[in-house]
């Protein structure tokens, strides 16, 4: 009797939990363990039009995944709505049919959202810096390792989806943009989409330092992008690249950097509003207020109906 009651109980802890969101459903996979990287918790939000004998659904990859979905776990008690806009997007046929997979932040955010091989471009002077700021070195390879090697084959395992790189995308915010662009120049046969979302160019965090970034600065980090960059960028012929900034608080800070990177992107043979969108939204800040207010502008871009 007890070895029953204890695989029982085994057997609900492993279940994947379903929990009430504004739209669709939420799944928790709870605390995913990985080879790579630090565990953490991952959730996959299902639309309305899912079922699991159903058409199949396009799978979206998010950063940040407390942020996404719930108020009570969201940065400042807030959300993107992530599940109210894209279903609405799904059933107005605005995007085709898609899953996200929101996979949640650990302590170390910073070391695991740096792109390693930008990185690698700083002068040592300010790679010395930036990994004191952020706790150490970059994680972002073994991070990336875990969703492609590790979560990517579970998702297509476990739930009805396309599993090709034409219905598989990414996107995030702020440092989960910048993992957003270094997953699709990585990983160009995995993802064909990605969104990058008030993206911190800087690396530097002027607020821990109490201190403007200075011209010297500035080209340190542009020219390590640039570098990284020109090489690295997929084909405009099969992906998409999403950016978009606001004028406030942080994002203030991101247009120049966002102007030597969409020179990159052009020199790359993309297009915008073709395969490419750059974006400024004046008076909008660096925070999920302002991320929910146009998410459905990269959805709609990156996930189109077929």
């Amino acid at each position: 009797m007890f070895r029953l009651f204890a695989a029982l109980l085994a057997l609900l802890v492993a279940a994947p939990a379903a929990a009430e969101v504004g739209a669709g459903t939420l799944i928790d996979l709870g605390i995913v363990q990985s080879k790579y990287a630090d565990a953490r918790r991952v959730q996959v939000w299902l639309p309305s039009s899912y079922s699991p004998k159903g058409p199949r659904h396009a799978v979206l990859y998010m950063h940040d995944g407390q942020n996404l979905f719930d108020p009570e776990n969201g940065y400042g008690g807030k959300e993107w709505k992530v599940d109210e806009v894209l279903d609405r997007l799904i059933r107005e046929k605005q995007v085709r049919p898609t899953i996200v997979v929101g996979i949640w932040n650990t302590p170390k955010r910073l070391q695991e959202y740096v792109p390693a091989k930008a990185f690698a471009h700083l002068p040592p002077q300010y790679m010395d810096r930036v990994r004191g700021l952020y706790g150490g070195d970059p994680l972002s390879d073994g991070y990336l390792s875990f969703v492609v090697q590790e979560l990517k084959p579970r998702i297509d395992r476990e739930f009805r989806v396309k599993t090709d790189r034409a219905n598989t995308a990414i996107m995030g915010s702020s440092m989960g943009g910048l993992i957003s662009l270094y997953a699709i120049d990585e990983y160009p046969q995995v993802f064909g989409g990605a969104g990058m979302v008030s993206t911190h160019w800087p690396l530097f965090l002027p607020s821990q330092e109490g201190r403007s970034i200075t011209g010297e600065e500035y080209e340190a980090v542009s020219s390590a992008f640039e570098k990284y960059l020109a090489p690295a960028l997929p084909s405009p012929k099969s992906h998409k690249l999403y950016f978009d900034h606001g004028s406030e608080t942080l994002d203030a800070t991101y247009a120049r950097y966002q102007k030597r990177v969409d020179a990159v992107v052009v020199r790359r043979g993309y297009r915008q509003g073709v395969n490419w969108i750059s974006r400024n939204f004046p008076g909008q800040a660096h925070n999920e207020i302002s991320w929910a207010s146009r998410v459905d502008i990269p959805l709609r871009f990156l996930l189109p109906p077929r």
